[in-house]
């Protein structure tokens, strides 16, 4: 009969899975073949998999009658010499195989290792170490360890891979989507979602990681965390498609954002991309699901202060910036029901865009000819030509093969007679604008023309997230823009999916073979932010408009006109916030208004939120200093926090001057 031990190894071995390129590795270098490394660094964050790979490693070694030694870098001394006589056997005996698992640990044994230990060994030895940190830069450059060391790391599972794991665990079927979802590849992840007991399911069959399994993942993926500022570091990193220095800073006004961005970066699950920190899949489901269980309310507070954060950006972000905004704001609600039917987050199709080149055009008709039939290819060169800036080209990240284009076209009044004539779609855009809300002179449309991705045609994917994303960016920082169009073939797909986001103005124009759905959004009625709370919470918000016709978005826009004008009296007496209800029955406009404006700023101290907005309002308007720098050094606060007091300021009294247009005063 099998003993325990070879029982265990017989378990590891049918349910491993992945990992073939570094088990043959080892396997020749066990072998004996020369071209082998003597020494493999397995390295990769928490849960990645590295001691589940080291045991299986180590069960091979042991069937082929290798001598091994296992030591646990969490257990080694901090003498050189405590190491060296547990793992005596490895410089005396031919042979044998030392395994360091946790290597992190003992870190600082690096050097002696490679120097002093390492080179010592006896004949037809093998070592192989595995932890979260790379090995120093020296070593792996080192000419003379270069055939001898090779460094592996260990990534997230395959999207196959995965289901191959849960599906040698017996997890049914239909759940199966719901754990990918949350594991995102992560082995540990998975591997407890495999394990995890009736009681940590739903009735509706979907998987809800109990209290027990989060305290197992964020032990394996996180360690310890050294303060309660760390956490709700990681509570935003957990949140936040991508967490900047400048965003950590934003919604934890109350830390120092510096000590804090520094250490997340430092985190072995955590990537550096150009956006910023970006989390292993696993990593960041595991912390969000943990605050979410833990504070729920706290889990909701957080997501409202990076939406409010994404929102001003929108409307200040310099121009090269703000598109990616839009992205990272919908990854936040990316469970709602009316995200989750528009956008998607794979990143196995990541593609990038740019600006249309002369280069590019044929390529671009030669989709559209294929995609939408010749005369749809004649009106892309048509615009081409019109508005070649409208047009973006979008490239595969991998192999920067160009995959799609799209089109987002601005259209001022009155309408062009040309364009009228030449494409039937813009056509039914203003014919829709004239039957509903006429464009006055001086405004315009913005109508997302064409959207051609031949692999995935008008399918949710990433070309139509960042194109998306674009044009809602767009919107949210064009000046007098009526309405905004999205135009689709599968009108009646799409129809379901824009639903409670874009209205279907029912037409449908032919071109070609082919015909198309409209749908729109009347800007003027339904500022941009409006919209995007409303299609991120999945919640209908009214399209409201102030008594005097004025959007909330001009409003908002006139508030903000009135303190920049503050010190000019020339200025301030013809500011738009005079035109409109707020001081219509005013006896002294001008000076009533002031004084509104001022008993406003004044009652900011009365909401928890507002103290220090006030103060930075009284400083940086009404006190004389001559700059917002010199308005910051009155109030003694670095620069970058002032003006977060003074957004947040200007937010809140908006907020509360919008009440009185609307209302009165109370």
């Amino acid at each position: 009969m099998a003993s325990v031990k070879q029982r265990l190894s017989s378990a590891r071995v049918q349910a491993f899975v992945g990992r073939d390129e570094e088990f043959d590795g080892f396997v020749r270098a066990l072998a004996g073949d020369p071209q082998a490394p003597f020494a493999f660094y397995l390295v990769g964050p928490g849960g990645i998999g590295k001691s589940t790979l080291l045991r299986r490693l180590a069960d091979h070694a042991r069937s082929t009658g290798r001598l091994l030694l296992e030591l646990d870098g969490r257990f080694v001394g901090r003498d050189p010499a405590d190491f060296e006589r547990s793992a005596a056997p490895f410089l005396d005996i031919p042979g044998t195989v030392l395994f360091v698992d946790s290597f992190e640990h003992c870190q600082w044994l690096e050097s002696w290792l490679w120097q002093r230990f390492l080179p010592r060994a006896a004949d037809d030895t093998l070592v192989v170490l595995a932890g979260r940190l790379a090995p120093q830069p020296q070593w792996t450059a080192d000419p003379a360890w270069s055939g001898l060391l090779r460094v592996l790391e260990l990534g997230p599972f395959s999207e196959t891979q995965a289901r191959s794991l849960l599906s040698t665990a017996q997890v049914p079927p239909q759940l199966r989507e719901r754990v990918l979802r949350f594991a995102g590849g992560n082995p540990l992840a998975l591997s407890l979602a495999a394990a995890a007991r009736e009681d940590d399911w739903s009735r509706e069959g979907v998987w809800a990681p109990s209290a027990d399994v989060l305290r197992t993942l964020l032990s394996g993926l996180v360690g310890e965390v050294p303060t309660a500022a760390h956490r709700r570091a990681l509570e935003v990193a957990a949140q936040a498609w991508s967490t900047s220095e400048e965003l950590l800073a934003a919604v934890l006004p109350d830390e120092d954002a510096h000590p804090l961005f520094g250490w997340l970066r430092g985190l072995p699950f955590m990537e550096s991309t150009h956006r910023g920190l970006h989390p292993h899949d696993a990593a960041r489901e595991t912390l969000a699901a943990d605050l979410r269980w833990r504070a729920p309310n706290a889990f909701v507070e957080m997501r409202r202060r990076l939406a409010e954060e994404y929102l001003r950006l929108l409307r200040e972000a310099p121009e090269e910036q703000v598109w990616t905004v839009t992205d990272e704001l919908f990854h936040l609600f990316r469970d709602g029901e009316l995200v989750a039917r528009l956008r998607t987050w794979s990143r196995e199709e990541e593609v990038h865009d740019r600006p249309l080149h002369p280069e590019d055009l044929d390529t671009v008709l030669r989709m559209a000819t294929e995609t939408e039939g010749p005369e749809s290819a004649e009106l892309v060169r048509y615009w081409a030509r019109r508005q070649p800036q409208a047009f973006s080209v979008y490239r595969l990240v991998s192999t920067g093969r160009v995959v799609a284009f799209t089109a987002r076209l601005a259209l001022p009044a009155p309408a062009d007679p040309e364009d009228l004539a030449t494409d039937p779609v813009v056509a039914a855009a203003w014919a829709y604008t004239e039957a509903t809300a006429p464009v006055r002179p001086g405004e315009h449309i913005g109508v997302s023309r064409f959207t051609v991705y031949p692999e995935r045609y008008q399918v949710p994917s990433r070309v139509i997230d960042l194109s998306s994303s674009r044009a809602q960016a767009e919107s949210a920082r064009a000046r007098a823009r009526a309405y905004g169009f999205a135009v689709w073939r599968d009108a009646d797909t799409w129809a379901d999916r824009v639903r409670g986001s874009l209205t279907d103005t029912g037409a449908r124009p032919r071109v070609g073979a082919h015909t198309y759905g409209v749908f729109g959004v009347d800007w003027r009625q339904l500022p941009v932010e409006t919209w995007l709370r409303h299609l991120m919470t999945s919640t209908p918000v009214p399209a409201q408009a102030g008594p005097s016709g004025v959007s909330r978005t001009a409003f908002d826009q006139a508030v903000r006109e009135a303190f920049t004008h503050w010190r000019d009296p020339g200025a301030f007496a013809a500011c738009a916030l005079l035109r409109t209800r707020l001081a219509a029955d005013l006896d002294e406009p001008v000076e009533e208004l002031r004084a509104l404006l001022r008993q406003a700023v004044d009652d900011l101290a009365q909401d928890p939120r507002g103290a220090r907005a006030r103060e930075a309002l009284t400083a940086g308007y009404f006190s004389g200093a001559p700059t917002q720098e010199g308005a910051a050094r009155r109030l003694g606060l670095p620069y970058g926090t002032y003006r977060r007091h003074l957004r947040q300021g200007l937010d809140l009294l908006c907020e509360a001057l919008w009440e009185q247009e609307l209302h009165g005063s109370r």
